[in-house]
Protein backbone atom coordinates (compact mmCIF):
# COMPACT_ATOMS: atom_id res chain seq x y z
CA UNK A 1 0.00 0.00 0.00
CA UNK A 2 1.32 3.67 -1.08
CA UNK A 3 1.93 6.02 1.62
CA UNK A 4 1.30 8.87 -1.63
CA UNK A 5 -1.73 10.29 -2.27
CA UNK A 6 -2.81 8.44 -5.50
CA UNK A 7 -6.38 8.46 -6.08
CA UNK A 8 -8.02 6.97 -8.81
CA UNK A 9 -11.56 6.94 -9.98
CA UNK A 10 -13.66 5.92 -13.17
CA UNK A 11 -14.88 9.25 -15.24
CA UNK A 12 -18.80 9.23 -16.70
CA UNK A 13 -17.71 10.53 -20.06
CA UNK A 14 -17.20 9.99 -23.31
CA UNK A 15 -13.44 9.72 -24.16
CA UNK A 16 -12.51 12.44 -26.32
CA UNK A 17 -11.70 9.81 -29.15
CA UNK A 18 -15.76 9.86 -29.39
CA UNK A 19 -16.71 12.77 -29.28
CA UNK A 20 -18.95 14.61 -31.88
CA UNK A 21 -16.21 17.37 -32.34
CA UNK A 22 -12.60 17.41 -31.64
CA UNK A 23 -10.44 20.59 -32.22
CA UNK A 24 -6.14 20.26 -31.83
CA UNK A 25 -3.61 22.18 -33.20
CA UNK A 26 0.47 22.25 -33.52
CA UNK A 27 2.89 25.16 -33.44
CA UNK A 28 6.01 23.83 -35.38
CA UNK A 29 9.14 24.81 -34.70
CA UNK A 30 9.80 27.66 -36.67
CA UNK A 31 6.50 28.92 -35.57
CA UNK A 32 7.33 32.69 -33.54
CA UNK A 33 6.31 31.18 -30.03
CA UNK A 34 7.86 27.65 -30.57
CA UNK A 35 11.11 29.48 -31.87
CA UNK A 36 10.49 30.88 -28.13
CA UNK A 37 9.99 27.88 -26.37
CA UNK A 38 13.07 26.20 -28.34
CA UNK A 39 15.45 28.81 -27.36
CA UNK A 40 14.26 29.05 -23.62
CA UNK A 41 14.93 24.86 -23.36
CA UNK A 42 18.22 24.47 -25.09
CA UNK A 43 19.45 28.01 -22.65
CA UNK A 44 18.09 25.87 -19.83
CA UNK A 45 19.87 23.18 -20.41
CA UNK A 46 22.95 24.76 -21.51
CA UNK A 47 22.87 26.48 -17.77
CA UNK A 48 22.14 23.23 -16.53
CA UNK A 49 25.24 21.33 -17.72
CA UNK A 50 27.13 24.23 -16.94
CA UNK A 51 25.99 24.16 -13.24
CA UNK A 52 27.18 20.49 -13.26
CA UNK A 53 30.51 20.94 -14.96
CA UNK A 54 31.40 24.02 -13.03
CA UNK A 55 30.32 22.58 -9.35
CA UNK A 56 28.59 19.03 -9.32
CA UNK A 57 25.21 20.17 -9.33
CA UNK A 58 22.30 22.01 -10.73
CA UNK A 59 22.06 25.46 -9.23
CA UNK A 60 18.72 27.28 -9.42
CA UNK A 61 17.84 29.45 -12.48
CA UNK A 62 14.85 29.72 -15.40
CA UNK A 63 14.67 30.86 -18.18
CA UNK A 64 10.88 30.65 -19.18
CA UNK A 65 10.36 34.35 -20.02
CA UNK A 66 11.80 34.87 -23.69
CA UNK A 67 10.38 37.17 -25.82
CA UNK A 68 10.43 37.66 -29.90
CA UNK A 69 9.84 40.60 -31.53
CA UNK A 70 9.01 40.05 -35.41
CA UNK A 71 10.98 41.83 -38.12
CA UNK A 72 10.65 43.12 -41.65
CA UNK A 73 11.47 41.39 -44.49
CA UNK A 74 10.90 41.36 -48.36
CA UNK A 75 10.56 37.81 -49.67
CA UNK A 76 10.63 37.73 -53.55
CA UNK A 77 10.53 34.50 -56.17
CA UNK A 78 14.36 33.44 -56.38
CA UNK A 79 15.18 35.23 -52.85
CA UNK A 80 14.60 38.56 -51.04
CA UNK A 81 16.19 39.83 -48.11
CA UNK A 82 15.11 40.76 -44.56
CA UNK A 83 14.49 44.89 -43.98
CA UNK A 84 14.29 44.88 -40.35
CA UNK A 85 15.97 42.14 -38.19
CA UNK A 86 13.93 40.12 -35.85
CA UNK A 87 15.00 40.75 -31.80
CA UNK A 88 14.86 37.87 -29.38
CA UNK A 89 15.03 38.38 -25.55
CA UNK A 90 16.41 36.21 -23.46
CA UNK A 91 14.48 37.00 -19.64
CA UNK A 92 15.22 34.57 -16.50
CA UNK A 93 17.21 34.03 -13.74
CA UNK A 94 20.49 32.04 -12.69
CA UNK A 95 22.88 31.81 -10.18
CA UNK A 96 26.30 33.28 -11.28
CA UNK A 97 28.17 32.65 -8.40
CA UNK A 98 28.25 29.92 -6.18
CA UNK A 99 31.06 29.19 -3.19
CA UNK A 100 33.88 31.46 -5.37
CA UNK A 101 32.85 29.80 -8.55
CA UNK A 102 31.82 32.41 -11.24
CA UNK A 103 29.07 31.06 -13.77
CA UNK A 104 29.25 33.03 -17.35
CA UNK A 105 25.20 32.45 -17.44
CA UNK A 106 24.92 35.63 -19.75
CA UNK A 107 27.40 34.58 -22.07
CA UNK A 108 26.31 30.38 -21.68
CA UNK A 109 22.98 31.38 -22.52
CA UNK A 110 23.30 33.98 -26.07
CA UNK A 111 25.68 30.19 -26.83
CA UNK A 112 23.11 27.86 -26.33
CA UNK A 113 20.68 30.52 -28.76
CA UNK A 114 22.81 30.74 -31.20
CA UNK A 115 23.42 26.96 -31.61
CA UNK A 116 20.04 26.43 -31.51
CA UNK A 117 18.52 28.78 -34.10
CA UNK A 118 21.76 28.12 -36.86
CA UNK A 119 20.57 24.95 -36.35
CA UNK A 120 16.50 24.84 -36.19
CA UNK A 121 16.22 27.87 -38.74
CA UNK A 122 19.11 27.96 -40.88
CA UNK A 123 17.95 30.11 -43.39
CA UNK A 124 18.26 32.63 -40.77
CA UNK A 125 21.86 34.77 -40.48
CA UNK A 126 22.66 35.33 -36.43
CA UNK A 127 23.50 38.34 -35.98
CA UNK A 128 22.13 39.60 -39.01
CA UNK A 129 18.70 38.61 -39.25
CA UNK A 130 18.07 38.64 -36.05
CA UNK A 131 19.27 40.37 -32.65
CA UNK A 132 19.83 37.70 -29.71
CA UNK A 133 20.01 40.00 -26.06
CA UNK A 134 19.99 38.70 -22.43
CA UNK A 135 18.96 39.47 -19.45
CA UNK A 136 19.26 37.40 -16.28
CA UNK A 137 18.82 38.41 -13.12
CA UNK A 138 19.18 36.76 -9.84
CA UNK A 139 16.99 34.16 -8.38
CA UNK A 140 14.79 34.68 -4.74
CA UNK A 141 16.88 33.61 -2.50
CA UNK A 142 13.67 31.75 -0.60
CA UNK A 143 13.63 30.13 -3.97
CA UNK A 144 16.96 29.47 -4.08
CA UNK A 145 16.56 28.05 -0.26
CA UNK A 146 14.15 25.64 -0.69
CA UNK A 147 15.65 24.59 -4.56
CA UNK A 148 18.80 23.64 -3.04
CA UNK A 149 18.67 21.67 -0.23
CA UNK A 150 21.83 20.18 0.62
CA UNK A 151 21.44 15.96 1.26
CA UNK A 152 18.08 15.71 0.12
CA UNK A 153 17.73 12.95 -2.20
CA UNK A 154 14.60 14.46 -3.70
CA UNK A 155 13.96 17.90 -4.09
CA UNK A 156 11.38 20.48 -2.42
CA UNK A 157 8.65 22.06 -5.17
CA UNK A 158 9.25 25.03 -6.03
CA UNK A 159 5.84 25.97 -5.84
CA UNK A 160 2.01 25.44 -5.65
CA UNK A 161 0.92 24.21 -9.27
CA UNK A 162 -0.32 21.48 -11.35
CA UNK A 163 0.63 19.29 -13.78
CA UNK A 164 -1.46 17.52 -16.30
CA UNK A 165 -0.90 14.38 -18.85
CA UNK A 166 -3.18 11.91 -20.87
CA UNK A 167 -3.50 9.07 -23.28
CA UNK A 168 -3.70 7.44 -25.33
CA UNK A 169 -3.12 10.21 -28.27
CA UNK A 170 -6.11 10.14 -30.33
CA UNK A 171 -6.26 9.85 -33.94
CA UNK A 172 -6.67 13.57 -34.57
CA UNK A 173 -3.96 14.17 -32.28
CA UNK A 174 -1.44 11.22 -34.09
CA UNK A 175 -1.87 13.03 -37.65
CA UNK A 176 -1.76 16.74 -36.18
CA UNK A 177 2.15 15.80 -34.17
CA UNK A 178 3.14 13.20 -36.65
CA UNK A 179 2.64 15.34 -39.59
CA UNK A 180 4.80 18.68 -38.63
CA UNK A 181 7.57 16.48 -37.04
CA UNK A 182 7.64 15.21 -40.72
CA UNK A 183 7.15 17.45 -42.76
CA UNK A 184 10.12 19.56 -40.81
CA UNK A 185 12.66 16.26 -40.73
CA UNK A 186 11.72 13.60 -43.89
CA UNK A 187 9.81 15.98 -45.82
CA UNK A 188 11.92 18.84 -45.36
CA UNK A 189 15.28 17.16 -46.20
CA UNK A 190 14.30 16.39 -49.67
CA UNK A 191 12.07 19.98 -50.09
CA UNK A 192 14.35 22.75 -48.63
CA UNK A 193 11.26 24.81 -50.03
CA UNK A 194 9.78 24.30 -47.04
CA UNK A 195 10.70 26.17 -44.10
CA UNK A 196 10.57 25.18 -40.49
CA UNK A 197 7.31 27.59 -39.57
CA UNK A 198 4.57 24.78 -40.05
CA UNK A 199 1.71 25.42 -38.34
CA UNK A 200 -1.36 22.80 -38.38
CA UNK A 201 -4.74 22.75 -36.77
CA UNK A 202 -6.65 19.83 -36.99
CA UNK A 203 -10.79 19.28 -36.91
CA UNK A 204 -12.54 16.08 -36.16
CA UNK A 205 -16.41 16.29 -36.52
CA UNK A 206 -17.78 13.04 -36.11
CA UNK A 207 -15.98 10.89 -38.46
CA UNK A 208 -14.25 13.62 -40.81
CA UNK A 209 -11.05 14.63 -39.94
CA UNK A 210 -10.05 18.19 -41.93
CA UNK A 211 -6.50 19.06 -41.49
CA UNK A 212 -5.26 22.95 -41.99
CA UNK A 213 -1.40 23.58 -42.66
CA UNK A 214 0.04 26.89 -42.74
CA UNK A 215 3.27 26.12 -44.49
CA UNK A 216 6.08 29.07 -44.76
CA UNK A 217 8.10 28.30 -48.17
CA UNK A 218 11.35 30.12 -49.07
CA UNK A 219 11.76 32.36 -51.65
CA UNK A 220 15.28 31.36 -52.84
CA UNK A 221 14.05 28.11 -53.72
CA UNK A 222 10.89 28.86 -55.64
CA UNK A 223 11.43 30.75 -59.01
CA UNK A 224 7.26 31.72 -59.79
CA UNK A 225 4.32 30.95 -58.80
CA UNK A 226 3.61 27.42 -60.74
CA UNK A 227 6.27 26.17 -58.52
CA UNK A 228 5.28 27.55 -55.81
CA UNK A 229 1.89 25.66 -56.66
CA UNK A 230 3.15 22.35 -57.04
CA UNK A 231 5.18 22.52 -53.06
CA UNK A 232 1.55 23.27 -51.94
CA UNK A 233 0.35 20.32 -53.56
CA UNK A 234 3.17 18.14 -52.56
CA UNK A 235 2.53 18.98 -48.84
CA UNK A 236 -1.13 18.26 -49.12
CA UNK A 237 -0.02 14.97 -50.64
CA UNK A 238 2.59 14.03 -47.56
CA UNK A 239 0.11 15.23 -44.91
CA UNK A 240 -2.79 12.83 -46.33
CA UNK A 241 -0.58 10.39 -46.29
CA UNK A 242 0.83 10.79 -43.31
CA UNK A 243 -3.20 11.00 -41.50
CA UNK A 244 -3.67 7.55 -44.02
CA UNK A 245 -1.35 5.96 -41.35
CA UNK A 246 -3.05 6.56 -38.35
CA UNK A 247 -7.32 6.83 -39.26
CA UNK A 248 -9.59 4.80 -41.65
CA UNK A 249 -11.92 7.86 -41.07
CA UNK A 250 -12.00 10.41 -43.95
CA UNK A 251 -9.39 13.19 -44.52
CA UNK A 252 -9.40 16.11 -45.63
CA UNK A 253 -5.71 18.42 -46.20
CA UNK A 254 -5.91 22.23 -46.32
CA UNK A 255 -2.73 23.84 -47.01
CA UNK A 256 -2.10 27.83 -47.05
CA UNK A 257 -5.82 28.50 -47.39
CA UNK A 258 -5.10 32.09 -47.46
CA UNK A 259 -3.11 32.14 -50.75
CA UNK A 260 -5.43 34.37 -53.37
CA UNK A 261 -4.82 33.81 -56.90
CA UNK A 262 -2.61 35.93 -58.84
CA UNK A 263 1.09 35.76 -59.78
CA UNK A 264 3.41 37.96 -57.70
CA UNK A 265 4.46 37.10 -54.01
CA UNK A 266 2.42 39.12 -52.17
CA UNK A 267 -1.06 36.50 -52.82
CA UNK A 268 1.02 33.91 -50.98
CA UNK A 269 2.55 32.28 -48.01
CA UNK A 270 6.50 32.97 -48.74
CA UNK A 271 9.18 34.13 -46.32
CA UNK A 272 13.09 35.27 -47.04
CA UNK A 273 13.66 32.71 -43.70
CA UNK A 274 11.59 30.16 -43.44
CA UNK A 275 9.45 31.75 -40.34
CA UNK A 276 6.75 34.57 -39.82
CA UNK A 277 8.75 36.19 -37.42
CA UNK A 278 10.39 37.99 -40.09
CA UNK A 279 7.00 39.66 -41.32
CA UNK A 280 4.93 40.85 -37.99
CA UNK A 281 4.31 37.85 -35.86
CA UNK A 282 5.45 38.01 -32.63
CA UNK A 283 6.46 35.21 -29.79
CA UNK A 284 6.55 34.47 -26.31
CA UNK A 285 7.61 30.83 -24.43
CA UNK A 286 4.50 28.81 -22.91
CA UNK A 287 2.05 30.43 -25.59
CA UNK A 288 2.41 27.47 -27.67
CA UNK A 289 2.53 23.86 -27.67
CA UNK A 290 1.83 22.09 -24.44
CA UNK A 291 4.29 19.98 -23.30
CA UNK A 292 3.28 17.19 -25.03
CA UNK A 293 3.24 19.01 -28.41
CA UNK A 294 0.02 19.70 -28.85
CA UNK A 295 -2.99 22.33 -27.92
CA UNK A 296 -5.82 19.80 -26.91
CA UNK A 297 -9.18 22.10 -26.22
CA UNK A 298 -10.54 18.68 -26.06
CA UNK A 299 -8.27 18.33 -23.01
CA UNK A 300 -7.22 19.25 -19.52
CA UNK A 301 -4.61 21.49 -20.07
CA UNK A 302 -1.71 23.56 -17.60
CA UNK A 303 -1.18 27.33 -18.73
CA UNK A 304 2.46 26.77 -17.60
CA UNK A 305 5.41 27.11 -20.12
CA UNK A 306 7.22 24.25 -19.34
CA UNK A 307 10.20 25.23 -21.78
CA UNK A 308 13.04 27.03 -20.05
CA UNK A 309 11.94 26.19 -16.53
CA UNK A 310 14.46 24.48 -14.38
CA UNK A 311 14.13 20.63 -14.71
CA UNK A 312 15.11 20.13 -10.79
CA UNK A 313 11.82 21.03 -8.69
CA UNK A 314 9.83 23.72 -10.75
CA UNK A 315 6.44 22.01 -10.80
CA UNK A 316 5.33 24.00 -13.94
CA UNK A 317 7.96 21.50 -16.18
CA UNK A 318 8.39 18.66 -13.74
CA UNK A 319 4.60 17.82 -13.14
CA UNK A 320 3.63 18.10 -16.90
CA UNK A 321 6.08 15.95 -18.24
CA UNK A 322 5.46 13.53 -15.64
CA UNK A 323 2.07 13.33 -15.63
CA UNK A 324 2.44 12.83 -19.39
CA UNK A 325 4.98 10.13 -19.22
CA UNK A 326 2.46 8.31 -16.22
CA UNK A 327 -0.51 8.69 -18.84
CA UNK A 328 1.46 6.81 -21.36
CA UNK A 329 2.78 3.98 -19.08
CA UNK A 330 -0.73 3.06 -17.65
CA UNK A 331 -1.74 2.99 -21.04
CA UNK A 332 1.04 0.56 -22.24
CA UNK A 333 0.86 -1.53 -19.21
CA UNK A 334 -2.80 -1.61 -18.17
CA UNK A 335 -5.03 -2.97 -20.61
CA UNK A 336 -8.78 -2.10 -21.15
CA UNK A 337 -8.65 2.29 -21.19
CA UNK A 338 -10.00 4.04 -23.45
CA UNK A 339 -9.30 7.58 -21.89
CA UNK A 340 -7.31 8.79 -19.39
CA UNK A 341 -6.26 11.74 -17.36
CA UNK A 342 -3.65 12.24 -14.90
CA UNK A 343 -3.43 15.06 -12.70
CA UNK A 344 -0.55 16.07 -10.61
CA UNK A 345 -0.50 18.63 -7.69
CA UNK A 346 2.35 19.92 -5.45
CA UNK A 347 2.64 21.66 -2.23
CA UNK A 348 5.82 24.50 -1.96
CA UNK A 349 8.59 23.01 0.52
CA UNK A 350 7.07 19.13 0.15
CA UNK A 351 8.96 16.44 -1.72
CA UNK A 352 8.27 16.43 -5.56
CA UNK A 353 7.97 12.31 -5.36
CA UNK A 354 4.81 13.21 -2.84
CA UNK A 355 2.60 15.10 -4.54
CA UNK A 356 -0.33 17.10 -2.66
CA UNK A 357 -2.84 15.00 -4.73
CA UNK A 358 -1.55 12.63 -7.90
CA UNK A 359 -5.48 11.94 -9.68
CA UNK A 360 -6.13 9.81 -12.19
CA UNK A 361 -9.17 9.25 -14.28
CA UNK A 362 -10.34 6.54 -16.20
CA UNK A 363 -12.63 6.03 -18.96
CA UNK A 364 -12.33 2.13 -19.39
CA UNK A 365 -13.39 0.66 -22.45
CA UNK A 366 -17.33 -1.10 -22.28
CA UNK A 367 -16.17 -4.64 -21.66
CA UNK A 368 -13.33 -3.54 -19.00
CA UNK A 369 -14.59 -3.09 -14.64
CA UNK A 370 -13.08 -0.33 -13.18
CA UNK A 371 -11.88 -2.76 -9.79
CA UNK A 372 -9.99 -4.85 -12.15
CA UNK A 373 -7.74 -2.41 -13.31
CA UNK A 374 -7.72 0.10 -10.10
CA UNK A 375 -4.53 -1.42 -8.02
CA UNK A 376 -2.79 -1.45 -11.45
CA UNK A 377 -2.36 2.06 -12.15
CA UNK A 378 -1.97 2.70 -8.58
CA UNK A 379 1.22 0.82 -8.60
CA UNK A 380 2.19 2.77 -12.02
CA UNK A 381 1.47 5.89 -10.51
CA UNK A 382 2.98 5.38 -7.13
CA UNK A 383 6.64 4.03 -9.11
CA UNK A 384 6.96 6.73 -11.68
CA UNK A 385 6.48 9.23 -8.54
CA UNK A 386 9.11 7.64 -7.22
CA UNK A 387 11.42 7.70 -9.97
CA UNK A 388 10.40 11.38 -10.17
CA UNK A 389 14.33 12.94 -10.29
CA UNK A 390 14.83 10.69 -13.68
CA UNK A 391 12.93 13.72 -15.30
CA UNK A 392 16.06 15.89 -14.96
CA UNK A 393 18.55 13.67 -16.12
CA UNK A 394 16.10 12.82 -19.55
CA UNK A 395 15.47 17.12 -19.63
CA UNK A 396 18.86 18.03 -19.67
CA UNK A 397 19.86 15.04 -21.70
CA UNK A 398 17.76 16.33 -24.53
CA UNK A 399 15.47 13.09 -23.75
CA UNK A 400 12.05 14.76 -23.20
CA UNK A 401 10.76 17.47 -25.65
CA UNK A 402 9.23 20.13 -23.85
CA UNK A 403 7.02 21.20 -26.66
Amino acid sequence: MTERNIQVEPIDRRAVEDQEIEIVERKGIGHPDSICDGIAESVSRALAQAYLDRVGKVLHYNTDETQLVAGNANPQFGGGEMIEPIYVLIVGRATKEYEGTKIPAETIALDAAREYLREQIPELDVGTDVILDVKLGEGSGDLQEVFGEDGATVPMANDTSFGVGHAPLTETEQIVLNAERRLNAEFAAENPVLGPDVKIMGKRQRDHIDVTVAAAMIDRYVADRAEYDAVVEAVRDYVRSVADEYTDREVTVHVNTADTAGEDEENIYLTTTGTSAEMGDDGSVGRGNRSNGLITPNRSMSMEATSGKNPVNHIGKIYNLLGTEIAKSVVDEVEGIRDLRIRLLSQIGRPIDRPHVADAEVVPEEDVGFSDIEEDIVDIVDRELADVTSITESVIDGELRTF
